[in-house]
């Protein structure tokens, strides 16, 4: 008599049928798909033990049902992400969630390198210097109307350059009649000292510092001889060809001001009225 040879859950003989045998026993395949196959995920369906299947995140599928929730595109050899708990090929995903260059219009993919500025996105590659054409990368830019420009770019384009050295400006600076100007380039034309600060005036559109203007160019005092520049609000007598200071323009007998007075010139002096009239 032969040996009993069953199924280890519903008994029946297994003689002459297909069988799969696990650690506790022989199973009928109807039994063992049963007891031990996963449901698809997808179509709720047991998947049987000679279906390919496939798994991620503790989800069972059967090879068929692992695919694009959009474009249904199998996902079974290709890659793919999740979104909130859907399956998405690359290019739904893309399509979808991801960024379209500014530059070039094409998707910016995940995982790539990227530059975002002003609710923009570039490629790297992308994202070039309206000037020079050069990437800007990590490098400092300056937008300006929708451009962007490197700093050497902006500068040469964009920034003031001095009256006198035609060179860029990038910080500080001085204004002298109307034009912008480097501290250090705004000098006296005489002596070569800095201007910025101080007071200061100007010849045939050169600038000269109070000193050396006076020296140069202003009339001498009669009385003193040093210059009458008539600056920092310095006020002057001059009759015929002779200048004096207010302060210096006094009687040269008494010392008396003469300033809004009468006065009567007697040789290279001025009298007033009294002393001339006192003879010599």
């Amino acid at each position: 008599m032969s040996e009993a040879f069953d199924c280890a859950k519903c008994s029946e003989s297994l003689y002459g049928r297909k069988y799969i045998q696990t650690d506790n026993g022989p199973y009928c395949v109807p039994c063992y798909d049963n007891t031990f196959a996963n449901t698809c995920a997808e179509c709720q369906q047991l998947i049987g033990h000679d279906s390919r299947e496939l798994f991620y995140e503790d989800r069972h599928f059967h090879e068929g049902c692992f695919r694009c929730c959009r474009c249904q595109r199998s996902l079974a050899d290709e890659p793919f992400t999740c979104q909130d708990s859907e399956l998405l090929c690359n290019d739904c995903y893309c399509s979808a969630f991801s960024s379209q260059c500014s530059a070039c219009g094409e998707t910016v993919m995940p995982g790539s390198r990227k530059l975002e500025y002003g609710g923009q996105t570039w490629h790297e590659h992308c994202f070039l210097c309206s000037g020079c054409e050069q990437p800007l990368g990590s490098r400092s830019f300056v937008p300006d109307k929708g451009a962007h420009y490197c700093v050497p770019c902006y500068e040469n384009k964009f920034a003031p350059r001095c009256a006198r050295c035609s060179k860029t400006l990038t910080q500080g600076g001085v204004t002298y009649r109307d034009q912008p100007w480097h501290r250090e380039c705004l000098v006296c034309t005489g002596c070569q000292t800095p201007l910025a600060g101080q007071q200061f005036t100007s010849r045939d559109d050169d600038p000269y510092c109070v000193a050396c203007f006076g020296e140069l160019f202003a009339p001498k005092c009669s009385s003193c001889k040093r210059p009458i520049t008539g600056l920092g609000g310095g006020k002057y007598v001059s009759f015929e060809d002779r200048h004096w200071h207010h302060s210096c323009f006094s009687c040269a007998r008494c010392s008396t001001s003469l300033v809004g007075q009468g006065f009567v010139p007697d040789g290279d002096q001025v009298l007033c009225q009294g002393c001339s009239q006192a003879g010599p």
